[in-house]
């Protein structure tokens, strides 16, 4: 049955025998595509279609205001995290410029440390080689002395062994006993 009625309504709604016939009539196609239009409207209505249609776009406006709602929430999310994260690298870069400075300073003084150990290390220095110095002076004139009196003493024993005889050495020895004994008694 829905067959024939489709199939008479498709022929009335021909353009060829619409022409020069009253507007309430089968045969004109304006009446035609307006009660079309109506069985139409009827059919959307008692199938409920509008209800289902709004429906469908309130569940999609409370799916689309959740995730608004979501995007809000992550968006506030993402500027705390940000927030913390800028907050993170201030007192990070504070860190880093006080372990900079703190080193800096560490390594002057390191540097100062250090000239005064080098110039305590050359004053050791100097005063060793100063004391090397006045020592070996010391031998130098030590041993120029211990020179001078074996020349002295190889000097007098030629001189003496020049000018003495037998009578003489005889006395000279006996003087020496003499105070040898004087001094031991």
């Amino acid at each position: 049955m829905r067959f024939m009625v489709t199939a008479l309504f498709v022929a009335a709604a021909s353009p060829a025998l619409a022409a020069g016939y009253p507007f309430v009539s089968l045969r004109n196609t304006d009446f035609v595509v307006l009660v079309a239009f109506l069985i139409f409207i009827g059919i959307l209505l008692y199938y409920k279609v509008p209800a289902l249609v709004a429906g469908m776009l309130d569940k999609r406006a409370v799916n689309i205001r959740a995730e608004l709602d979501e995007a809000k929430a992550l968006r506030e999310e993402a500027m705390a995290l940000l927030a913390s994260y800028e907050r993170k690298q201030k007192d990070v870069q504070v860190q880093a410029d006080r372990i900079v400075a703190s080193a800096k300073q560490e390594a002057n003084d390191a540097a100062v440390a250090a000239k005064e150990e080098i110039a305590r290390s050359i004053s050791r220095r100097m005063q060793a080689a100063e004391e090397q110095i006045a020592s070996a002076q010391a031998a130098a004139i030590k041993d120029v002395r211990d020179q001078a009196v074996i020349v002295a003493v190889a000097a007098a024993k030629d001189v003496l062994a020049g000018q003495m005889n037998a009578k003489s050495a005889g006395a000279l020895i006996d003087e020496s006993i003499a105070v040898v004994a004087d001094k031991l008694h």
